[in-house]
């Protein structure tokens, strides 16, 4: 029994409400998860993972992973697998695109942009904005957990200050880097609390 057992509990019944009051699946994203789980991963394919990239999992997180699922049902187009997660952008997930640092910190506490309107800039002067802006460095120990769409994603700090919250990498959009509050939450939140409050509102969605 796990200290997130009740969370994780009220998570299984809940996916399965949602489930059953959206059956034309009109929910943002729907159609993409399906209200599908992959299924769970094993210890030993988890602590692989940590080994290889040198991380120890956010414990609300990986119970999620041994418990529920391995991605998919989720909010927005669903719950990347644990194995995408690495992929610097969800919508080209190759290598050759990049892929996450997740063993160095994650270097903020706060949120982060680069100053500048990319809406006003000039061609040459947008080109330096995103060569500084989209620096390796700066998106360290983020686990990519969640593809928002527009560019922007969702992702899980799995080393560094703010390990085990959710924030938001927006730098696509020139908004840059910050903690998740768009499901209205006041403060910032782990991976089970944060799920199980898109659950709330989604369910809430179809009972109004």
């Amino acid at each position: 029994m796990t200290v997130h057992q009740d969370a994780l509990e009220s998570i299984k019944i809940k996916i399965a409400k949602l489930k059953s009051l959206d059956t034309n699946k009109n929910l943002f994203g729907a159609e993409s998860h399906n209200y599908e789980l992959q299924a769970p991963l094993s210890e030993a394919t988890i602590s692989q993972f940590e080994k290889s990239h040198q991380i120890i999992l956010p414990p609300a997180y990986r119970v999620f992973l041994q418990q529920i699922g391995n991605g998919g049902t989720g909010p927005y187009y669903g719950l990347e697998s644990l194995e995408d997660g690495v992929f610097a952008s969800l919508d080209y997930k190759e290598a050759k695109y990049g892929l996450q640092n997740l063993s160095h910190p994650f270097p903020h506490t706060d949120e982060w942009n680069l100053p500048g309107d990319v809406n006003n800039m000039s061609e040459e002067a947008y080109q330096i904005w995103e060569e500084a802006c989209f620096q390796d460095d700066i998106a360290n120990g983020l686990l990519r957990i969640a593809n928002f769409g527009c560019g922007v994603s969702i992702n899980l700090v799995v080393s560094g200050e703010a390990y085990g919250e959710i924030w938001v990498d927006d730098r696509c959009n020139g908004n840059g880097i910050y903690p998740d509050f768009y499901f209205g939450n006041e403060s910032r939140l782990d991976f089970l609390a944060w799920y199980e409050l898109w659950l709330d509102l989604s369910i809430k969605e179809f009972e109004n």
